[in-house]
């Protein structure tokens, strides 16, 4: 599983949300390693269409779906209003992210 968290450097965000991450991995008995990513430009921030700081992704995948692809170099506001994503929402990526890879796990070859 890949665990990415994207982040401005000075965002005062990026720890809190590393934090709530490894949480939720302890939680769910995972203990693979989290890419932390510094996007310190606009072009770095369109190429990996980064919707704000800090933003965390499983499987490349936003944990809050729905949202945009490029903000910028800006704080990011998530569901609930607040600069950090939810545990239910990490979890709930995390949970899509194992059933993908059992389900690809199973697959027969033709």
């Amino acid at each position: 599983m890949v665990i990415e968290v994207f982040y401005i450097p000075g965002c005062c965000n990026h720890q809190p949300a590393l934090e709530r991450v490894r949480q939720a991995l302890s939680s769910a008995k995972i203990d693979d390693l989290i890419s932390e990513i510094s996007v310190g430009d606009e072009e770095t921030a369109r190429a990996v269409q980064f919707p704000g700081s800090p933003t965390v992704r499983v499987n490349g995948v936003d944990v809050e779906s729905g949202t945009g692809t490029f903000t910028g170099l800006a704080c990011r506001l998530y569901a609930d209003g607040g600069g950090l994503p939810s545990e239910h929402a990490i979890m709930r990526a995390v949970q899509v992210a194992r059933n993908q890879e059992r389900n690809c796990g199973t697959s027969t070859a033709s």
